[in-house]
């Protein structure tokens, strides 16, 4: 005979808006049966958190050390999209990242990437076909079709892109979508198609017309893009319609922070906790048919214990009866992952970095703190004998990507605004495709930045002189096979390192994976060459006399 375990509060019933003092009782994981009392408790028992879109990769993380943070924070589910892993591992990587995630309790909901590659300006390691989209279907590996990044091939009907979206709808699956600043009968075209969420909203009027559409917003605050701040208002009028998520999360801040600190943020305006928690909780799972607890009867256990509902402290983590966190510490046993990746490339020498001048005026790559987009400026290039070099004075420096997966030359731009005065650093995670990036202010330490993260077969690393340090990312280039929380102390240190060599971006590490992500405008730069985001085409770094 199983045993009733008995866990007594204020239970904090967001389904039916209302809170009483009670008792529920969980037998093999399940709410067998909720009590209503008249006894003051000091605790409230409310749903679990939701993260409703998130890539787990950026965390440099496998899921199961993902979850070990997550869980600290409340966190009871995950909705993921592995379009990182997918684009270095296709297939293979997809499955790593669900294999992985079954070992431990935190409930994972992988997507089946619609946009691999996403564009066919760089290389990437790997194709998801519709073929493969299928198989994931047919096997429920994949709850949804992730993000529909190629908002123009809907309004299009490209067949390669519709093809994947009626298999979506062949299979009743939810459609995520990906479509920042469309509006108007093309906003129509893509909702009709069935695409229902997006995450990329830029403007509050914009955010509206799509829930008038009948879309879901997912109100992002993550490690580097956020627009709570725009959205936030839609919680209140329109908490069916919302949801929260974070997108992108670096391990420090996954340490710190979660689902958890939006809804804070959310009570702080005065939004009407109900309608909080039914966005952070209750939509999530509606949406998706996740198989998630709602703290009704039937349900799995999946709840949290907080002190009170302004602070929301989370006591406890609980997800099918078990306590998996408590008073901050992660009670999920680490699980040394499996190593798996796709690197193919040899070291470098310095002269594959130089360049010769052919002109008198450059194309720049201009960042922006705390901004995905960038901006194209035109300068006079600093030549030494002949050859362009960094411009340390007006912060002119080089950058590079360094094809992973081929021996190929490397590509050489140059960006504006990283602020480095000495040294190089570099990343193996390059958005989308997960080519190797570098800024420095000399060929010789671009290259032994880059050399260290390719004898690692991936990673972030700095070198400065004569000095160097490196987080190894052996899993896919992408995620470390370390302890969760070492994996944020040390990225700290990178990072401290990168600001002692004079960068002032906030994350200078996340404005480089982003100096290679095309489909984001104005000028970007591929392991192929400088590229116009804008006209979606190759352009010349030399500007024409």
């Amino acid at each position: 005979m199983s045993t009733i375990e008995r866990i007594s509060g204020n239970i904090v019933d967001v389904l039916n808006s209302r809170t009483f003092p009670g008792t529920i009782e969980i037998s093999n994981g399940r709410i067998i049966n909720i009590l209503q009392d008249n006894k003051r408790y000091r605790n409230f028992i409310i749903p679990g958190f939701i993260d409703s879109h998130v890539h787990i990769e950026s965390s440099l993380l496998p899921p199961s050390e993902f979850a070990r943070l997550a869980v600290r924070h409340g966190t009871v589910a995950i909705v993921a999209d592995p379009h990182e892993i997918a684009n270095v591992l296709g297939l293979e990587g997809i499955r790593y990242m669900i294999e992985d995630a079954k070992g431990v309790p935190l409930k994972f909901y992988f997507g089946a990437p619609s946009c691999v590659p996403a564009t066919r300006f760089e290389t990437s390691g790997a194709e998801i076909r519709k073929e493969d989209i299928e198989i994931l279907f047919q096997k429920d590996e994949a709850s949804f079709l992730s993000e529909v990044m190629n908002f123009s091939g809907v309004v299009r009907n490209d067949p390669q892109v519709m093809e994947k979206i009626n298999l979506a709808r062949k299979y009743q699956r939810p459609i995520d979508g990906h479509a920042p600043e469309l509006r108007g009968k093309e906003l129509e075209k893509y909702v009709n198609a069935g695409i229902s969420t997006d995450h990329e909203s830029i403007e509050l009027d914009e955010a509206l017309e799509k829930i008038k559409l009948g879309m879901k917003i997912q109100i992002r605050e993550g490690s580097e893009a956020r627009n709570f701040e725009t959205l936030y208002s839609l919680i209140d009028s329109h908490p069916d319609h919302c949801m929260l998520c974070c997108d992108d999360i670096l391990p420090d801040d996954l340490t710190r922070r979660h689902i958890d600190t939006i809804v804070r943020m959310a009570l702080k305006k005065g939004i009407d906790k109900m309608k909080v928690l039914k966005s952070a909780c209750i939509t999530p799972v509606l949406h998706y048919k996740l198989d998630v607890g709602l703290l009704q009867r039937g349900d799995h256990a999946d709840f949290i214990i907080v002190d009170n509902l302004e602070d929301f402290n989370i006591l406890k983590t609980i997800i099918n009866g078990e306590t998996v966190a408590s008073n901050g510490r992660s009670l999920i046993p680490r699980i040394p992952p499996r190593i798996i990746n796709n690197f193919n490339v040899h070291r470098k020498s310095p002269s594959d970095f130089s360049l010769k001048a052919s002109g008198s005026k450059i194309n720049v790559i201009e960042a922006i703190d705390g901004q995905l987009i960038t901006n194209r400026i035109v300068v006079n290039p600093r030549i030494l004998d002949g050859y362009v070099t960094s411009d340390v004075k007006r912060d002119i420096l080089k950058a590079t990507v360094v094809n992973r997966y081929k021996d190929r030359k490397p590509s050489i731009g140059f960006v504006k605004n990283f602020g480095l005065k000495r040294g190089a650093i570099a990343f193996s995670v390059g958005h989308d495709s997960h080519n190797i990036t570098s800024v420095g202010v000399s060929d010789e330490d671009i290259c032994r930045a880059i050399n260290l993260i390719i004898e690692n077969k991936g990673g972030l690393s700095v070198v400065y002189d004569g000095s160097e340090d490196i987080l190894p990312l052996p899993i896919g280039g992408l995620m470390s096979d370390d302890d969760g929380f070492k994996v944020a102390e040390k990225y700290l240190k990178l990072l401290d390192l990168a600001r002692a060599l004079g960068t002032e971006l906030k994350e200078p590490f996340v404005n480089l994976s982003f100096i290679s992500l095309l489909v984001i405008p104005d000028i970007k730069l591929s392991d192929m060459g400088l590229f116009d985001s804008n006209r979606f085409k190759f352009m010349k770094l030399f500007e024409k006399q």
